[in-house]
């Protein structure tokens, strides 16, 4: 899998709604569908990078701080935004997502659930706000030294929308080392799948939040997959993730 997006590293400005709307979304369907997982280089800069980390110290800006190891999720911590959201998470979310319904939906039919999902995330939200699910999900995410992140999967009510982004504000070699984004599949009567995905900063990976279609020789078939972060051997990484529906 290679990154779909143009740019092969950090750039130092530039548009990131641009980099979203830009990107080749066929063949990163075609990922997504083959894999789960797709990646889309360059989407943030190191200007906005910079200014999502330097946010973290402002408590002002989130609703709600998780210490993990005080709950079992691993080691590290981070922050949900509140509303309203900052300009550049909101319009990503809504670029992400007029993007990722033709597949959210096209799952869905696959695995024969009820469920579709309208055309614009503001639609969508309405539907995540009438079933109890009101606040906001967009976090920013800080690992240190010795810190990971437990396999999970962010569900946060019964409206899941079943993609999700992560983009990383940190650089690999330089800020930190270790602290892979790794992905597991659970396919019925098979043994896990492993993934770990590399990124640079400013890439992001979208991926499937709890379950997706495989096809199989009788058809299309459940598989369910959790993600987490890997051990930090040395520095600081910070992450920004992009969830497209609302908690309860």
């Amino acid at each position: 899998m290679s990154a779909v997006g143009n740019a092969a590293e950090v750039s130092t400005g530039g548009d990131p709604i641009a980099v979203i709307e830009a990107t080749d979304w066929a063949q990163a369907h075609e990922d997504l569908d083959r894999d789960g997982v797709t990646r889309i280089a360059g989407v943030l800069g190191a200007a906005d990078c910079a200014a999502l980390r330097a946010a973290y110290a402002d408590r002002e800006r989130f609703r709600a701080r998780v210490v993990m190891q005080r709950h079992g999720f691993g080691q590290g911590e981070y922050q949900y935004f509140r509303d309203p959201l900052p300009p550049l998470v909101q319009q990503l979310r809504e670029s992400l997502y007029s993007h990722l319904v033709p597949v959210a939906n096209r799952w869905a039919a696959l695995l024969r659930q009820p469920q579709r999902f309208p055309t614009t995330h503001a639609a969508f939200r309405d539907q995540c706000h009438a079933a109890g699910q009101s606040r906001p999900t967009p976090l920013l995410l800080r690992y240190g030294a010795g810190d990971y992140n437990c396999l999970h999967q962010d569900v946060y009510g019964s409206r899941v929308f079943p993609l999700q982004m992560v983009v990383l504000l940190s650089a690999p070699g330089r800020d930190f080392d270790g602290g892979e984004l790794v992905l597991v599949e659970q396919r019925p009567r098979m043994q896990s799948r492993p993934q770990v995905i590399p990124l640079q900063q400013g890439e992001a990976a979208i991926f499937a939040v709890h379950h997706r279609p495989v096809m199989g020789t009788r058809g299309a078939y459940r598989v369910a997959l959790r993600h987490g972060v890997s051990r930090l051997h040395r520095g600081e990484r910070f992450t920004l993730g992009i969830i497209l529906h609302d908690a309860a």
